[in-house]
């Protein structure tokens, strides 16, 4: 009887014990981010993209991601390729706006990246990311860069998101939120669109929701929550843009010469980027990283005031619920 009451006594420790340990344990994916390095415009690249990497290797995440805007196709910037190839783990690309810049084309971007598709997924630590591409052609016709998500990539997104087990973010480069009167030539021109697609998919998939969407191209550092799913601009590596009417000389003659669109920029001192930490226990944290303009703020040579709620030399430290 004694050692009856023993052993049930062990199995119900053993049920307690696992129990507790279960509860306790939590899956949670490591991923280093950075984004709009444009390469080309600034003077000291290859400083910035070095940065980057030597943190990477040193934090080890489960995988990095760029979200656009990084290098054109061409010879001339292999070497950064090369660069981002070196770290040792799963590596992405998302193909920004900039990528084609040159003539080039969206093919030839993707072969510069190893990428056999503009858009696709894959799964991490019990977590499904998407890859979305915002360059598609709404009009064969149109001039100038294209902000568009066409019918054969929704009608992709509908069926990868129908198919998932897991919960999933978003990354893409134009952002999936458009703000009338700030930025209707920055985000996706069908966002609403897309977003209809996230929101059907996490009312009848509620363990296998939508939780946040991560874009760059905006170079803003800003979260906002729509129908429970997390909208996050992260900002750029290297500059905000401000245009032809608030050139000015950041650094010398020299580099103005060689590097021409700098002058239209507000640089940053330091390269941004963020490691985010995202946990199967409803958790986001976005690590903060802190810079400074070079020479005057863009708010002191006359930019609008209210962009400030955007616009800063910096990554915001965020703990984020979903």
């Amino acid at each position: 009887m004694q050692i009856r009451l023993l052993i049930l006594i062990c199995l119900l420790f053993s049920v307690i014990h696992g129990s507790v340990h279960g509860q306790r344990a939590n899956k949670v994916v490591r991923i280093g981010l950075c984004t709009d390095v444009h390469l080309p415009t600034m003077h000291d690249a290859e400083f910035r993209i070095n940065a980057f990497m030597d943190h990477m290797k040193a934090e080890k995440p489960d995988f990095i991601i760029e979200l656009g805007d990084f290098a054109e196709a061409s010879e001339k910037f292999v070497k950064y390729y090369e660069l981002w190839n070196t770290f040792p783990g799963d590596k992405y690309h998302v193909i920004g706006n900039h990528e084609m810049d040159g003539g080039h084309s969206r093919e030839e971007a993707l072969a510069y990246r190893n990428m056999k598709n503009s858009y696709y997924s894959f799964d991490k630590k019990g977590f499904h990311f998407i890859v979305l591409d915002g360059n598609d052609k709404k009009d064969e016709n149109a001039k100038g860069y294209k902000q568009y998500m066409g019918p054969t990539q929704l009608e992709w997104l509908r069926n990868d998101l129908s198919e998932t087990k897991f919960p999933v973010v978003i990354f893409s480069h134009q952002g999936l939120v458009v703000y009338k009167g700030v930025d209707e030539n920055y985000g996706v021109e069908n966002a609403a669109e897309v977003r209809e697609i996230i929101d059907r998919h996490n009312l009848s998939h509620p363990d296998q929701k939508v939780i946040a969407c991560f874009n760059g191209h905006t170079h803003w550092d800003y979260a906002e929550k729509i129908k429970d799913v997390w909208y996050i601009h992260i900002t750029s590596m290297s500059y905000h843009w401000l245009g032809v009417d608030y050139a000015t000389i950041r650094y010398s003659g020299e580099v103005d010469k060689n590097f021409k669109w700098i002058k239209y920029t507000a640089p940053f001192k330091d390269p941004l980027f963020t490691m985010i930490e995202i946990s199967d226990k409803g958790g986001i944290k976005i690590e903060g990283k802190k810079s400074e303009w070079v020479g005057p703020s863009p708010f002191e040579i006359g930019y609008p005031e209210e962009m400030k709620r955007f616009m800063r030399p910096a990554i915001t430290k965020r703990a984020l619920k979903f």
